[in-house]
């Protein structure tokens, strides 16, 4: 299936327009409710439910993301951003109305569906949308706003809950949803023509069970259930059952959702492999140093959010100078170099301390969003370069699934080492004693007791110092096990060979 470039430029500005706001929305969706759930468990009650109202929207988008894509390619990019939206909207108007966490986590459900396809066909479209020569220069600007929605999500959140009310962290999503909409579905043409072809319905269902059993296992594995519990073992037992059906499924089909064909092409399984492991060393810094600076040095959340500012800077500046570039050096050389920068700025904050200035943690999380930025702009490129444009949707929507996956399954390994960590460290401070100097209503096994002012005041200054040297030790050697995937990042990277960006040959690909 071919799509039509839009050669009237002022119609691809619009275009850009149009996804730009669509990608904004639908990424930030992923943290805005963070720094709001206090509020809202205060109004609705369902402290014990809570965490199914982020599970919920990341279930359903990350389920949605191959199936949108694959049906993309196979019934035209614009029927489905256009659903996607129009869904994410209804999920938002409602969410704003419920009158409980059961209500609120179905309708962030549904806000995940249309986020789901949201996502994936926003920068399929751009690839079809934008000619060749002009898409870096746009992936660039792409991946920055993508990097950034993950910093200025919670403080959005935080300022529409202060200022206004919980409910319009939801509502702001319709006129930037309606502006979208009327964008994309006014200025973005595509080609009528469709191949037929057989919808892979065994793949889908099981793919979206194995997604929802790993994600619910991961989620609640350690907090609403132990790991050895009958509920997780179950879960991680249906996904293993649901994930060999879904290989055997994709084996099978005549057009598979997930093409295993795919991993065949160097750069697109190179790229893959870079956005899950990258994923995973980025949220160990992305999602810690705000727990440190608030944990370790007694910033309030708001304050915490706004220090991760300078990384999404240092994000911005190699995510727009990576979409610039990529015509000129070759792929590998571009992330190759930039994921350096991420494996010293990990090093460099194993290095940190409850003594450490701010100035310096501050250097060090520039070092950090230099590393990743290019991986945002540069890998959707690189991804689909050697796929033909008939199958780009899926490959987009793989992309995005799998950087997703590295980033759940960081956040989860890493919550679980942290934890255990912490309080190794924090019983090994208190064998000599002053463990009963500690307030009854500070558990030493919660990790984040240090985070809450009242509970802080509390603590006896010289046991405070103790604490707080827990929490910066533990915290510190997370980084350093994020230098894991960060270090196999740039071997991959290093695999990708010396293909660059070539706009040529993508006007020849599209028949230009």
């Amino acid at each position: 299936m071919r799509m039509m470039t839009t050669k009237n430029g002022s119609k691809t500005g619009w275009i850009v327009a149009g996804l730009l706001l669509s990608i904004l929305m639908a990424s930030m969706d992923n943290t805005i409710v963070s720094t709001a759930m206090g509020t809202i468990v205060g109004e609705l009650g369902g402290l014990d439910q809570f965490v199914w109202v982020t599970s919920a929207y990341m279930v359903a988008e990350m389920a949605g993301m191959p199936i949108f894509g694959k049906l993309s390619d196979m019934y035209g990019r614009k029927r489905f951003f256009l659903f996607g939206i129009i869904v994410f909207m209804i999920g938002s108007a409602l969410c704003g109305t419920a009158s409980s966490i059961a209500e609120l986590s179905l309708f962030r459900a549904i806000q995940g569906v249309g986020a789901g396809a949201l996502v994936p066909i926003t920068f399929t479209i751009l690839l079809d949308a934008v000619s060749p020569e002009n898409r870096g220069k746009l992936m660039g600007l792409f991946g920055a706003v993508f990097g950034m929605s993950s910093v200025f999500g919670p403080l959005l959140g935080a300022f529409l809950t202060d200022y206004w009310s919980w409910q319009w962290i939801f509502y702001i999503n319709l006129p930037i949803g309606v502006v979208a909409l009327i964008l994309v579905s006014k200025f973005y043409k595509e080609s009528t023509a469709r191949s037929k072809q057989q919808v892979d319905w065994l793949g889908a269902l099981s793919l979206i069970g194995a997604t929802v059993c790993l994600i619910f296992s991961l989620e609640f594995g350690g907090k609403l259930f132990a790991w050895n519990s009958l509920p997780i073992i179950g879960l991680l037992g249906g996904f293993l059952i649901l994930a060999i059906l879904f290989i055997f499924a994709e084996r099978r089909a005549i057009e598979p959702i997930i093409s295993f064909a795919m991993f065949r092409v160097r750069l697109f399984a190179s790229s893959t492999l870079i956005a899950v492991l990258s994923g995973a060393a980025f949220i160990a810094a992305s999602v810690y140093l705000p727990i440190y600076i608030q944990g370790v040095l007694g910033g309030t959340a708001t304050n915490s959010g706004f220090m991760l500012l300078p990384m999404m800077l240092g994000t911005v500046v190699t995510a727009t100078l990576g979409g610039f570039v990529m015509a000129r050096l070759s792929y590998r050389t571009i992330l190759a170099s930039t994921l350096a920068l991420l494996v010293i700025g990990l090093a460099l904050l194993t290095t940190i301390s409850a003594d450490t200035s701010r100035l310096v943690i501050t250097v060090y999380m520039i070092i950090v969003g230099l590393g990743i930025g290019a991986s945002f702009s540069v890998l959707s490129n690189a991804a689909i370069q050697d796929i033909p444009p008939s199958q780009r949707g899926s490959a987009t929507s793989t992309l995005n699934f799998l950087r997703s996956f590295g980033m759940m399954l960081g956040i989860t390994v890493f919550g679980i080492l942290q934890n255990h960590l912490m309080t190794r460290k924090l019983s090994e401070m208190f064998q000599g004693g002053g463990i009963a100097d500690i307030p009854q209503n500070v558990n030493l096994k919660d990790p984040y007791v240090l985070m809450e002012p009242s509970a802080r005041a509390a603590i006896p200054e010289g046991i405070l110092d103790r604490l707080l040297s827990g929490v910066s030790s533990s915290i510190t050697d997370i980084f350093l096990w994020g230098l894991i995937p960060a270090v196999l990042a740039v071997g991959a990277a290093l695999a990708m060979g010396r293909k660059k960006h070539d706009p040529q040959a993508e006007m020849e690909a599209y028949g230009h």
